[in-house]
């Protein structure tokens, strides 16, 4: 058993020196190459890590050197192994934008051979999207600065900058006259003036570094989901105006929608108020809907909204003429001085009604319905009235939606008659005073005489007289 292990061994280890002498005859009998990867020209990102790797084959012992063909400092570290060495730059600068040489000489006892390759280190830096910035309380009409930052470009002669509003370009800027040899935070900065229909509307920045001859990406970037700016320009308000439901000649008894609407951000603060026939002013609700359930002849007038903004401190206001339409209602039917009145006083009869279209008034006394009117003034006058003008009086008013009546009672107690009417009365006056004053006389007498004689006889008496 220890006889079969010992022959093992001895055939692995004769494996191995055949093994080792093909490698040694292959060597010898392969040419001395080189290569350096990557071949010829690489792009490299500022701050990133870049190898660059010297390989070789048909040698082996090779002995590796590196340099800049500009006799400038590597900039990196060398690492050699026994058939390839490494030149590492982390990061890679703008000091490393060189063309980098890889010297290799092979000596194998019998000759001795050197090989040099190069290969071109290009450097760029594009490394984030573009910042933003806008100030964050904006006013429809008024100036507004925008600014786009991109972090740490370069080469800056070759950016180009978009500012765009949705797909529209607002600006554009390019940096071609741009020298620095340096890694800088390129600037954007463009003024303009927001209007209420650009709300919601994106605002981002879009930079592009478009080298043509060298190969990388990305070479556009844009302002990330983060970064865009969502138009919300405070304005207003404007275009006010009112609606009013079911229309401004509403029936009497409708009811009344008045509806205010206005373009404004924030919204703003609404008060009605009302202007009567009288130019008076009332003030009603804060609210965008007046509404008024059954509506009176007396809600005709011109109402007003009056709108704010209290953020930018603007106003705006609209208004609409409201006439209530309808029959007529007598609003009033007196008499002046009073219902009740002396001849000959001065009587004035009033009646009063409010419609739309205006009313007609007719006046007259019942039951002879004598016309008495119509008056525009809406009031007669009866001067020095008479008895025979005491009455029922009645009004009418009247227009195309119909009619309205009311009466009222007019009362007339005589006065005394004039001297020259009172003369038959003062004749017969004096007729009866010539017979009655003779015989209250007598009985005067009579009774005077029955006192002194203790009796009393008229027929006695008057035969005496007699």
């Amino acid at each position: 058993m220890f006889l079969m292990a010992e022959e093992r061994r001895k055939d692995v280890v004769n494996r191995e020196v055949t093994d080792l002498q093909m490698y040694w005859t292959a060597a010898a009998v392969k040419a001395f190459e080189m290569e350096i990867i990557p071949a010829e020209r690489i792009v490299a990102q500022i701050g990133d890590m870049l190898i660059l790797t010297c390989n070789t084959t048909g040698c082996a012992s090779p002995n590796f050197s590196w340099r800049t063909q500009m006799d400038s400092p590597l900039g990196g570290k060398v690492s050699n192994h026994r058939t390839y060495s490494t030149l590492t730059m982390n990061p890679v600068s703008i000091v490393n934008s060189h063309s980098y040489l890889c010297t290799v000489i092979c000596d194998d006892g019998e000759k001795k051979e050197k090989k040099e390759k190069s290969v071109k280190v290009e450097l760029y830096s594009f490394p984030s999207d573009p910042i933003i910035e806008i100030s964050p309380s904006l006013v429809a009409g008024e100036q507004a600065t925008v600014i786009c930052r991109i972090p740490d470009v370069y080469p800056s002669d070759h950016l180009e900058v978009l500012l765009k509003k949705d797909e529209h370009v607002l600006h554009r800027e390019d940096f071609q006259d741009d020298d620095s040899m340096n890694l800088e935070t390129k600037i954007v900065t463009y003024t303009f003036h927001p209007m209420a229909e650009d709300i919601g509307k994106e605002i981002t920045c879009v930079a592009r570094l478009p080298i043509a001859d060298m190969d990388f990406e990305p070479k556009e970037r844009t302002s990330s989901q983060m970064q865009i700016v969502i138009l919300n320009a405070n304005f207003g308000p404007q275009n006010t105006t009112i609606t009013a439901s079911p229309s401004n000649l509403p029936m009497k008894g409708d009811s009344l929608n008045l509806t205010c609407v206005t373009q404004s951000n924030p919204p703003a603060q609404i008060v009605w108020s009302k202007r009567s026939a009288e130019e008076s002013i009332q003030h009603l609700i804060k609210n965008n809907v007046l509404s008024i359930p059954h509506v009176h002849f007396s809600d005709s007038g011109q109402y007003i909204c009056e709108v704010i903004n209290l953020v930018t401190n603007k106003t705006d206001k609209a208004t609409v003429d409201i006439i209530i339409q309808g029959a007529p209602v007598i609003t009033k039917l007196s008499i002046e001085p009073s219902t009740t009145v002396k001849e000959g006083e001065n009587v004035s009869i009033q009646c009063s009604a409010e419609s739309n279209p205006p009313p007609k008034i007719i006046l007259r006394r019942k039951p002879d319905n004598a016309n008495m009117g119509p008056y525009s003034s809406r009031r007669i006058l009866l001067p020095s009235v008479m008895f025979q003008n005491a009455g029922d009086y009645e009004c009418m008013a009247e227009n195309e939606f119909g009619n309205s009546r009311r009466e009222i009672t007019l009362n007339v107690k005589s006065r005394l008659e004039e001297p020259v009417q009172m003369i038959p009365l003062i004749i017969a006056f004096s007729s009866v005073a010539a017979v009655v004053v003779p015989a209250v006389a007598i009985l005067i007498y009579v009774s005077r005489q029955a006192k002194v004689n203790g009796s009393y006889s008229l027929v006695k008496a008057l035969r005496l007289k007699v």
